[in-house]
């Protein structure tokens, strides 16, 4: 893609800038694009004491308590950078008025929604007013994207999470030590939702050495032994190298039919026992050409039993789905450029 003029390469991001989060990959793939990019760090708007916190999002809609204030800034961020689009990730803490301001500044305003806004867990009505004022509301998963034109959006467009080059890639433990600490018949990266526990549970009981990383496993009982806190990126790279195979659950509360590992798991090198789901098997083929998948828990049970006792075709899995992912187009630069061009100004 090339652009117009020095104005039209401008772009503001608004988003979690940490390092595995989708905004930190936006701004990475855009400056690898020479575009000028800045990012609007989303968590402001909820860095208020704990007790107004929890009222704003218990009694006002998961309202963020300084809402206003940080689309303000946001607003002035867009008044001095002069971007040609604005590209918000989840549900963003942008008011109305905001989004609204940032059309009259001729911005394209477009929104990567990383979770469904009609999970109960993010449900925020002052964000749904929001959502329909953006020009392009681009969805992960094709669940919500009728719901979506339902409540007024615009232009909605299915597009799928992608993998960061510069952080998926394969990296095994390197010494004596670290193959000890990363060793594991299956590794899941991944919160402890309620609707993963089950899974994860009867993984356990089936004797397989099991590692999870991620927030809450130390929770719940069933699963606290096998918790191994959160991974950076390094440390998921050496848990999934370590690892025999990586699960891949999606989140059902988000009606996912596939997560962020789907693609940087196989950027790294895991051979994959994966959810059966239609955008699984759109991206991975038929069973066994890339991954194993599983419909229930019995199933997921034996084709790990299966897996772990065939090294060949867990190697032979393994590469074909590292090829599939790293030479098939699917890094956050080329769902930027796949963003910018329906949206920007090509020559």
């Amino acid at each position: 893609m090339t652009f117009c003029n020095e104005t039209d390469n401008r772009l503001l991001i608004v988003g979690n800038p940490g390092a595995v989060h989708v905004g930190a990959h936006f701004l990475n793939a855009a400056r690898a694009m020479g575009l000028t990019a800045e990012i609007c760090d989303s968590n402001e708007a909820f860095a208020a004491a704990w007790p107004l916190v929890k009222f704003n999002w218990k009694f006002r809609g998961h309202r963020p308590s300084y809402l206003d204030r940080f689309s303000q800034k946001v607003v002035e961020t867009c008044r001095n950078l002069r971007p040609t689009w604005m590209i918000s990730t989840g549900i963003s803490p942008i008011a109305d008025w905001a989004v609204e301001k940032m059309g009259e500044m001729r911005i394209k305003r477009l929104n990567f929604l990383t979770d469904d806004p009609w999970n109960s867990v993010h449900l925020a009505p002052w964000f749904m007013k929001t959502l329909p004022l953006y020009d392009v509301v681009f969805s992960p998963r094709r669940a919500n994207l009728a719901d979506l034109r339902q409540i007024g959006c615009n232009q909605v467009s299915y597009l799928p999470f992608a993998y960061a080059p510069e952080l998926h890639y394969p990296e095994r433990p390197v010494d004596p030590a670290e193959e000890e600490r990363f060793a594991a018949d299956i590794a899941f990266i991944g919160g402890a939702d309620a609707d993963r526990v089950p899974s994860v549970a009867a993984l356990i009981r089936a004797g397989f050495n099991v590692a999870l990383y991620g927030g809450y496993w130390a929770r719940f009982r069933e699963t606290k032994a096998h918790s191994r806190g959160h991974a950076d990126p390094q440390t998921a790279r050496k848990a999934i190298g370590g690892a025999k195979v990586a699960l891949c659950l999606v989140r059902q509360a988000n009606r996912d039919g596939h997560s962020m590992r789907t693609f940087e798991a196989p950027a790294i090198g895991a051979c994959l026992l994966m959810e059966k789901t239609e955008e699984h098997r759109e991206i991975f083929g038929q069973e066994f050409q890339t991954a194993a998948y599983f419909a229930d828990t019995d199933e997921m049970v034996d084709k790990l039993r299966w897996l772990l006792s065939n090294d060949g075709e867990r190697s032979r899995l393994s590469l074909s789905s590292h090829q599939l992912i790293t030479k098939g187009g699917h890094t956050y630069r080329d769902r930027l450029f796949k963003m910018l061009s329906l949206t920007g100004n090509e020559t």
